[in-house]
């Protein structure tokens, strides 16, 4: 199927400008005009439909059970411990990457303990009134598969529009779930596709150019569209990322970096982020074509137009920025209501408007993501060792804890310090300095314990290799700032890639360098190559975790050295150019703040680490506030004791101290629905308080309504988030 083309900066235009086109076509069939036709949006092309029944299809051995929620998984499956095994571990097939996709991904956002919520307060089995069932929540009915591409057959956005059985024609609606983080096209199953197909909606699911889009450069295979995977020139059309390299070129790579791998979101060389907005809308403009290929006949091929259908948005962390993009985006008054979960919020300036906590300006807000990641990744380390930063726990995660790692975070501090980037005679001194390094670079001291589990499991170095490069278009044979992606064995050394682990990478990786193969390595590490964890730096000469490469990439960001404070040249590490060519990217991911009058919700948790709220959620309101004045439809709700990661809530500490932030991603896309179809306020702007579980680390006991209380029709003053002037003011 030849895909039409379309400039990738026009994604946005095109696909209002084709849903407007549904509107004004659906209404000619009358006067004798002849049916509008259902046409196929330009530059999607369609994979395949297939029917989940959700009943045992086949028999014996080779039954086999699926639907659209849970891939036959139903309600226990997916809190099982333990992934479905594979009939052949090492050519698994679409269907098993799709049922262990759907299993990993669920698994990703949600707290799956039973505990935590997983079954009594949200899961297949909670029906839409809150009400637990003895269901398994199976959910049949159609997907419908697509790929977007802007001609070239490099973009290749993976595109799922989910029609369950019991889709309400009658009042047809559509929830859009762009994935959240890196994740691929199921990355938003577990938020709003429960929600949106609970409801009779169609879902579009999108992984908005991101994905599992791994490719080995030893052997130049790819994963396929359907997960499967391929070398390049087999898998054809079907090819969902391969590095844009010649043979010649990847020899040459391969004979001094042997062992690399590629990721999509990272070297695409397309900067994927800046289309997030674009890509959600056209999912839309596939969704109504789906729902009329479905459902239309001769005499009314297109009964479901943009005029007569409803389209929420929402989705969580980089699903939740994406839905905000498409928002901001959509001239055509496609979207009719949004709800965006602890979103990172890229705002074009911090100008004109302010952030108050308690009545008192915060530091620092408003920050990019790119300055977030580069700033943390340099004292995020030795900040978790300050006594503020110390957790009590040591086994939270087994591994997340710095404690054995305590030594190379020493190391960091003292580098810091020989650089003069941070103050202090010892480690306890140097550290606390760091610690306010970050808290003036807008994380609170809710965020203090959580430095620790973050850097330990790298988000910072993950996250400070991945965006520049992505936002720079850089080349995976460029190594910038002397750094790669590899599989590595115990000691952080390069190695092949696992070949069981490659064959299941659709449904066992997240589009990151997570170690799941992928993990981040520093080749100029002194003795050689090595995993971020394991640097040796060769300006200090000591283990801290890659120092110097933390610099170079803080210094991409920038335009200046991290130490000196000297612009960079044509002949710095990094050079101008690569930094220019970041700071281009960064500018064309920037969001503006204006929602067109669209009713919305953003949600997000006090606790949030990852995306500290003053950078993102509240600095967000505020700017739309100051862009929209009068005209927003904005409801905050922040969430006491709710951080980033619900998924993390089941291990050690996190369960006796965080509560899940999927309830108030839940209920403020019930509160969005009832506004919508019934006219029911929106909530007003508030702090929800909530109650931790308490009791023993590692055995807090199961969560009840009263840990998360309802959000408020009626906030008390001291929960009411309002505005001083042109500041957000939120109540401590």
């Amino acid at each position: 199927m030849k895909i039409k083309s379309y400039g990738p900066t026009r994604s946005a235009q095109i696909a209002s400008a084709l849903l407007l086109g549904s509107v004004v076509l659906g209404g000619c069939g009358g006067s004798g005009s002849p049916p509008a036709p259902n046409l196929l949006p330009s530059g999607i092309a369609e994979l395949g439909v297939t029917t989940y029944p959700a009943v045992a299809v086949g028999s014996g051995a080779t039954a086999t059970t699926q639907d659209l929620l849970t891939a036959g998984l139903g309600r226990t499956g997916l809190g099982a411990a333990a992934a479905p095994a594979y009939a052949d571990p090492l050519n698994p097939t679409a269907l098993e990457l799709r049922r262990n996709g759907i299993y990993a991904n669920y698994r990703a956002i949600l707290d799956f303990s039973a505990n935590g919520g997983y079954g009594s307060l949200f899961g297949p089995n909670v029906d839409i009134a809150g009400n637990v069932t003895a269901s398994e929540g199976l959910i049949p009915g159609q997907e419908y598969l697509a790929a977007l591409d802007d001609g070239s057959g490099r973009k290749r956005v993976a595109i799922a529009v989910q029609i369950p059985d019991s889709f309400n024609r009658v009042a047809p609606c559509i929830v859009l779930g762009p994935s959240s983080g890196s994740r691929g096209v199921y990355g938003a199953v577990g938020t709003a596709g429960e929600w949106g197909l609970k409801h009779g909606c169609a879902v579009a699911l999108t992984d908005a150019g991101k994905g599992v889009g791994l490719y080995d450069m030893m052997d130049d295979t790819v994963n396929k569209m359907d997960g499967t995977r391929a070398t390049r020139a087999n898998a054809g059309a079907l090819n969902f990322f391969a590095a844009n390299i010649t043979d010649a070129a990847r020899t040459a790579y391969n004979a001094l970096f042997p062992n690399r791998l590629a990721l999509k979101q990272v070297h695409s060389q397309l900067n994927p982020e800046k289309d997030w907005g674009g890509d959600t809308l056209a999912s839309a403009s596939y969704a109504l074509y789906a729902m009329n290929k479905r459902y239309g006949n001769t005499d009314l091929p297109t009964p479901f137009t943009a005029a007569n259908t409803l389209i929420i948005a929402g989705s969580a962390s980089n699903g939740g920025a994406s839905v905000l993009h498409a928002a901001e985006q959509d001239t055509s008054g496609l979207i009719k209501g949004v709800v965006a979960a602890e979103p990172v919020t890229q705002l074009n300036s911090t100008a004109g408007f302010g952030v108050q906590l308690g009545g008192v300006p915060v530091g620092g807000y408003g920050k990019s993501l790119a300055d977030m990641v580069t700033w943390a990744n340099l004292y995020q380390p030795c900040a978790a060792l300050a006594a503020p930063a110390v957790i009590a726990e040591t086994s939270i995660f087994n591994y997340m804890s710095l404690t054995g790692m305590n030594a190379r975070a020493a190391a960091r501090c003292d580098g810091l310090a020989a650089k003069g980037l941070v103050a202090g005679a010892d480690t306890a001194a140097r550290s606390l300095d760091a610690l306010n390094k970050l808290r003036g670079f807008g994380w609170t001291p809710d965020n203090d314990q959580m430095h620790n589990a973050h850097y330990a499991l790298g988000n910072a170095p993950i996250l400070a290799m991945m965006y520049p490069v992505s936002y720079g278009r850089f080349p995976v044979t460029d190594n910038v700032c002397n750094a790669s992606l590899a599989q590595v064995d115990a000691t952080g050394t390069p190695v092949a890639v696992n070949a069981t682990t490659k064959a299941q990478s659709f449904a066992v990786a997240n589009g990151t360098a997570n170690g799941t193969p992928a993990s981040v390595v520093y080749n100029d590490s002194v003795g050689g190559a090595k995993a971020w964890q394991f640097t040796v730096s060769p300006s200090t000469g000591v283990a801290d975790f890659g120092l110097d490469n933390a610099l170079c990439q803080r210094a991409l960001v920038t335009g200046v050295d991290a130490v000196t404070g000297i612009a960079l040249t044509a002949g710095t590490t990094p050079t101008l150019a690569q930094s220019t060519a970041v700071r281009a990217g960064m500018a064309e991911v920037q969001i503006t703040g204006n929602l067109r009058a669209v009713p919305t919700i953003i949600v997000a948790g006090r606790s949030d680490a990852l995306v500290p709220v003053n950078n993102n959620a509240r600095a967000y309101v505020a700017k739309n506030k100051v862009v929209e004045g009068a005209a927003s439809k904005v409801s905050y709700i922040e969430v006491t004791n709710a951080q980033h990661f619900d998924t993390f809530i089941p291990f050690s500490g996190f369960d006796t101290r965080f509560v899940p932030l999927h309830v108030y991603f839940v209920r403020s896309m019930d509160a969005m629905y009832a506004y919508l179809k019934s006219g029911t306020a929106l909530p007003p702007s508030q702090v929800v308080r909530t109650t931790p579980r308490g009791g023993v680390a590692g055995a807090a006991p199961a969560i009840t309504v009263a840990n998360v209380p309802a959000i408020s029709a009626a906030p008390v003053a001291a929960n009411q988030i309002g505005f001083s002037g042109t500041a957000i003011n939120v109540p401590n």
